[in-house]
């Protein structure tokens, strides 16, 4: 269909164009989706068996949808994605304030338009990206904002009554008609903004000062909440909630393998990071696992939750740390650290909410804890685990290196070493060379030096060394040794 030369209610007819709700036209351009193998909603990692069956069937049923889960789940992201099951263009009454449908108008502006031109009524197309409303509930939202008021200046330039619905202006919803319309944390509008919704999802006709208009408006209504909301600010009506068909749970990724996908696909980051900064697979792994910990730790409000965006901002962090030391040293690249990791510590205090016992800890601490828990998960996956008791006679792989360590004076890793520096330095230590040949000797070079200093880092984790941060780095030493020297 040509939709530039269609412009008039005759032509619109002449093709034979039918018009369909917007439940129906979501549902049916789904089963085609469905029919031809085509993915739904794309960029979408990790709910393929979960949510977004949940999501099409709803769609299937014709349902409005309250999508409820912790921050940072992808929830807005769904709804918007709806979009891409709409039509591409609909035609609407040229001037109407409500999009209407040129085929069954229900706006008195456009009902008499047709009576008064019949076939000559002119149209305009919709694209379907311009049918998408979205509205964040906040306690400052009024029943005008949504549904409408009466317009004291239309009325006086009018010379119109207050008893003539034409005074009326038209709130975010009716002009959403035909259209997505998405109410973000729905449980932070007041109740009584959620009451004047009840007669919106399931009658189709709306009151506004006085007036009661029949208005069978078309809307796709799609919710999102959180539950820490019900307990924590407000909480979801009951006959609102009733009124919404499907209500469907989020989650967050089961895997690293999942949220690195969703880190990758996420994360703003600029050309020149990206071709002068190298990132070890480890180090993604590593980046991922934090956020795993902190949802499970006891320091971090659960009910809160740890949104994705902890490891999409600590990565962009990770890959600034990095890129600051080239430009300081003037190499022309250089590879992700462990060290590098402080650079994270800021996207972690940012995102999480801690518990009491958290507060005492402080943010700063808690994240260091959350990223050395996260190398000793992984550190069993690349070397020997580390038992917490141990026969002090069995050997252990590690008691070289230990013994190095204590031999020696330790060493300092400064934060400003240039590669070459960086290089040398672990390279200075033969005991970990040979651990390092020994368990993981197939890993590429550029992996290789990340791995060295995530082997020290595991054995600051399991006691066998001290850490201690210095001003402009870091400084290993034997465990006992750094003991006595405090003594």
């Amino acid at each position: 269909m040509n939709y530039n030369k269609i412009t008039t209610l005759g032509e619109l007819k002449a093709t034979g164009y039918s018009s369909r709700s917007i439940k129906e036209e979501l549902r049916q351009n789904l089963i085609e989706k469905i029919k031809k193998g085509e993915d739904t909603f794309q960029g979408i990692w990790g709910y393929e068996d979960s949510v977004i069956p949940e999501l099409e069937r709803a769609i299937l049923s014709k349902h409005n949808i309250n999508l409820l889960g912790l921050r940072g789940q992808a929830k807005t992201r769904l709804a918007r994605l709806m979009v891409h099951l709409l039509d591409e263009w609909i035609p609407v009454v040229s001037g109407a304030e409500i999009n209407d449908d040129p085929l069954h108008p229900i706006s008195r502006y456009s009902i008499e338009k047709i009576k008064e031109l019949g076939d000559n009524t002119p149209i305009s197309w919709l694209h379907r990206d311009d049918r998408f409303f979205e509205k964040l509930a906040t306690p400052d939202v009024t029943v005008a904002d949504l549904i409408g008021d009466v317009d004291p200046i239309k009325a006086a330039n009018l010379k119109l009554s207050y008893a003539d619905d034409r005074v009326i202006h038209f709130g975010m919803i009716p002009r959403a008609n035909r259209c997505i319309f998405v109410i973000n944390e729905l449980p932070d509008l007041q109740s009584r903004i959620q009451v004047s919704l009840f007669n919106i999802l399931q009658e189709g006709d709306i009151q506004i000062r006085g007036f009661k208009l029949r208005l069978p408006l078309d809307i796709q209504f799609v919710f999102t909440a959180n539950p820490e909301d019900y307990t924590n600010r407000g909480s979801i009506v009951t006959p609102l909630k009733d009124r919404i068909g499907s209500q469907i749970l989020t989650h967050y990724p089961e895997d690293i393998t999942i949220a690195k996908k969703i880190t990758a696909q996420e994360a703003q980051l600029d050309e020149r990071q990206k071709s002068t900064i190298y990132v070890p697979e480890l180090a993604k792994d590593l980046l991922e696992q934090i956020s795993f910990e902190a949802r499970n730790s006891e320091y971090v409000d659960a009910k809160s939750g740890v949104s994705a965006r902890t490891s999409i901002t600590g990565f962009e962090n990770l890959l600034s740390t990095a890129e600051r030391r080239v430009l300081l040293n003037g190499d022309s690249n250089s590879k992700v650290r462990l060290s590098d990791f402080m650079g994270v510590i800021p996207a972690i205090t940012g995102k999480i909410e801690l518990v009491y016992e958290g507060e005492q800890e402080g943010a700063d601490k808690v994240a260091l804890n959350l990223i050395e828990d996260a190398i000793k998960t992984l550190f069993p996956n690349y070397f020997p685990k580390i038992q917490k008791l141990e026969n002090k006679d069995a050997p252990s792989p590690y008691d070289e290196i230990i013994q190095w360590f204590f031999e020696s004076e330790g060493f300092e890793l400064m934060d400003s070493l240039s590669e070459s520096e960086y290089e040398d330095l672990l390279n200075s230590i033969p005991n970990l060379n040979n651990l390092i040949k020994k368990y993981q000797g197939d890993i590429p070079m550029e992996d290789s030096y990340f791995l060295k200093e995530f082997l020290l880092w595991g054995l600051v984790a399991h006691n066998k060394l001290s850490k201690q941060r210095i001003q402009k780095g870091y400084q290993f030493k034997d465990l006992y040794g750094s003991f006595i020297s405090r003594l």
